[in-house]
């Protein structure tokens, strides 16, 4: 079945038209042999959910008239990440009649299933181009590559062809014209209203910065911006969407609530970031980068996830900016979301524990280990080495497409390196080492349930098969894993070297090779996902989630 279908992106749409610009659906056609059926109740079960509730009631009135304009700002980016993740929202809801497939394509903010790596669940669209729609559905990578265009690979420019035919690049806040402006004018609107110089500061900037597609000041603003009861992430920000380079960032929006009892118990440790960075169990040239001093550690509530942050799995970590200017000249705040990752251990890790890890073992699944694990993670993504050694640019353009899956797989194992140095030097004394071992593998099972579309998936996939490989976890008779310390701590520390080598090597061959062989899911741990699917466990959680959900 061919359907054919032009994008409404507003008044951008009047610009693309008088370019002489061709906008193509992500919606294509699928030749099937047999209609596909699916049990669209039991997909959209696949997602716990959850209440986005919180106490406001410390806010002054002031916050509250501000925390109120960010959900709109946060309606608008939700509005811009579906047109680049699919195209018009609207006509793709208006054209399914099952309530439940409706609800799963909000979940996944288009067609295709995102922890099912990619596949479509609707009838008639086929398999989700790989740059989604940041770039032309018939454009081929080696058309791109052979392009001579200064700044195609921009984080910032949606990428079209022209009425000739040519490709052509468009910067977002051209693109997206109309809604940007709206959202830069409400951003000044909410900095009229605050009282906190950073929180202001970084409002103006953002708005700014909204309207240039230059983000490096109001990333810096951000940066400074530590005293605020309310924090906002808002813009385009991570590039996981774009399947094809990895170059293009998504709109999202975070509003948080700062939970100060929680954050206070963690300033610590942003002191530490140098030492730790210069301890890594590699040769000097991978760790000569020291990320700066700057960063903090703390804790929110998060009352509103917009964008890409909403789309399929959630996030329940945050560790921002990405520019790597930003990492070297300031470092990275890490923002660990408490409610988010509450809920996600409550209803998938425990029961996912008491399936799949062996019995004598699950008395290590605790709360305070996850969280530790997540925070580390996030912590690790602002170290190690951000520009090759080998005059190859920045890691993030050496390795590509690859990089994301690299990244987290770094982050992750990383992280748990970091804790382990910690409780080595007597930093950390709550628990055991052993607590964050198991967890961290039960972990595993959760997020390789994101699937292969997913870099966290990938990622995860590749700690698995890394830790089977070097006898570091062992899969029981009876179908669960028994973790041995000694051997996990020694995995652990090469598979840390692995990466950072890669990394500071820009190595792209390897990381493509090591993501192919080891990013995978064996049959036998399909298996055991399986019988996860089997208990009904869900996959991710959803939020119910509102202005009115938090008494505004």
């Amino acid at each position: 079945m061919i359907m054919k279908n032009l994008f409404n992106v507003g008044k951008s749409i009047s610009i693309m038209l008088l370019c002489g610009v061709i906008i193509t659906s992500c919606k294509q056609s699928a030749e099937k042999t047999e209609e596909e059926t699916f049990d669209y109740e039991a997909m959209v079960n696949r997602y716990a959910v959850v209440e986005m509730e919180a106490d406001l009631s410390h806010l002054s009135e002031n916050e509250l008239k501000i925390v109120s304009i960010m959900f709109e700002i946060a309606d608008i980016m939700d509005e811009l990440f579906w047109i680049q993740a699919y195209g018009d929202k609207q006509e793709l809801l208006d054209g399914i009649e099952d309530e439940n497939a409706k609800k799963f394509a909000i979940i996944n903010y288009g067609p295709w299933d995102k922890l099912g790596n990619n596949q479509s669940f609707i009838d008639g669209y086929g398999e989700k181009p790989a740059g989604a729609n940041f770039y032309p559905a018939d454009m081929t990578r080696e058309e791109f590559e052979a392009w001579d265009n200064p700044v195609k690979s921009s984080l910032y420019t949606m990428i079209r062809r022209n009425e000739n035919g040519q490709l052509q690049a468009i910067w977002y806040k051209d693109f997206f014209k109309e809604k940007i402006e709206k959202a830069a004018g409400l951003l000044k609107k909410a900095a009229a209203f605050a009282k906190d110089i950073g929180l202001k500061n970084y409002l103006h900037s953002r708005a700014k910065a909204l309207l240039t597609d230059e983000y490096f000041e109001s990333d810096l603003a951000w940066m400074d911006m530590k005293t605020s009861n309310i924090d906002f992430i808002v813009g385009p920000i991570e590039n996981y969407e774009d399947g094809m380079f990895g170059y293009k960032a998504a709109y999202e929006t975070f509003i948080l609530i700062k939970d100060l009892e929680w954050s206070a118990l963690l300033t610590r440790f942003a002191a530490m970031l140098p030492d730790l960075q210069k301890g890594l169990p590699v040769a000097q040239k991978y760790k000569k980068e020291i990320p700066g001093v700057d960063s903090d550690i703390n804790v929110y509530q998060a009352i509103y996830y917009a964008g890409d942050c909403n789309a399929g799995a959630k996030s329940i970590a945050i560790n921002l900016p990405n520019d790597e200017k930003v990492h070297i000249k300031k470092g990275t705040r890490k923002l660990q979301l408490k409610n988010s990752m509450q809920a996600k251990f409550d209803k998938i890790l425990c029961p996912v524990s008491d399936i799949l890890i062996a019995e004598e073992q699950r008395k290590h699944i605790k709360f305070d280990a996850f969280f530790e694990n997540v925070m580390f993670h996030e912590i690790a993504h602002g170290m190690g080495i951000k520009n090759t050694i080998n005059g190859k640019g920045t890691v993030r353009n050496a390795l590509k497409e690859t990089y994301s899956a690299i990244e987290e797989a770094k982050a992750d194992i990383m992280g748990l390196y970091l804790i382990s140095e910690l409780y080595k030097n007597g930093e950390m004394t709550e628990g055991e080492l052993m607590d964050n071992f198991v967890t961290f593998v039960a972990g595993i099972f959760r997020s390789c349930r994101f699937g292969a579309a997913s870099a966290h998936g990938k990622a995860n996939m590749m700690r698995f098969n890394y830790f089977t490989e070097h006898s570091a976890i062992e899969r029981r008779d009876d179908g669960t894993y028994f973790v041995h310390f000694d051997k996990m701590h020694n995995a652990m520390i090469s598979s840390v070297q692995q990466i950072l080598t890669i990394q500071g090597d820009g190595n792209y061959e390897l990381a493509k090779k090591v993501i192919e062989e080891t990013g995978i899911i064996t049959e036998t741990l399909q298996n055991d996902l399986n019988l996860i699917e089997k208990n009904n466990i869900p996959v991710d959680i959803v939020f119910v989630q509102g202005k009115e959900k938090v008494g505004l």
